[in-house]
């Protein structure tokens, strides 16, 4: 039985966006670029920080 809340679980690296295409936002937490054209608006995250970021809010309470 695993914890809810069991961050130690290995995550599986999303893979980078091709470079064909329009330019991609920066992840406002890494830097790394995210599956979002540069005119999107708000927060963009990539796929890791985002899933880090649900599994925070999931377990905030």
């Amino acid at each position: 039985m695993s914890d809810y809340c069991d961050t130690g679980a290995a995550e599986a690296a999303a893979p980078a966006p091709t470079t064909d295409g329009p330019p991609f936002a920066e992840c406002v937490l890494c830097r790394e670029p995210t599956e979002y054209p540069e005119s999107h608006k708000g927060i963009t995250l990539c796929p890791v920080c985002a899933w880090q970021e649900a599994q925070r809010t999931a377990c905030s309470g």
